[in-house]
């Protein structure tokens, strides 16, 4: 039981990193419009001719990702839904409870994380 728990924990962080890399990646949830673009201009040290060619390219990409990236987490949560249906049977109400304390915190962490959608799909 104890293993199964700390399974559902791994899965659980192992979501909220891949969510913190899509963010990242596509730097939504930072208020940071054109911030691939930033990230493209100072790595490669792009000319300003480059970066007005390369950010519509960013621009059309970005609704793509944010589709992929909606599609994944409904996948992911479908996932982790049946997983805790699985094991709260074997839990005690102590325990029950507590794994509903935790979810409801997570997902008022996840809540918070939300911003602005409009960096994402201009």
């Amino acid at each position: 039981m104890k293993r199964n728990f700390l399974t559902l924990a791994a899965a659980s962080l192992i979501a909220v990193g891949g969510f913190a890399v899509v963010q990242a990646e596509t730097g939504h949830g930072r208020g940071a419009r054109g911030h691939g673009l930033e990230q493209l201009t100072e790595g490669l040290n792009l000319t300003p001719d480059q970066q007005a060619k390369v950010q519509p390219i960013i621009d059309q990409a970005k609704p793509q990702i944010a589709a992929i990236h909606r599609e994944a987490m409904q996948k992911m949560k479908a996932v982790m839904d049946r997983t805790v249906s699985q094991i709260r049977p074997m839990l005690t109400p102590d325990q029950q409870k507590k794994l509903d304390d935790n979810e409801k915190a997570h997902q008022g962490r996840m809540n918070a994380h939300k911003g602005p959608r409009d960096t994402m799909e201009d």
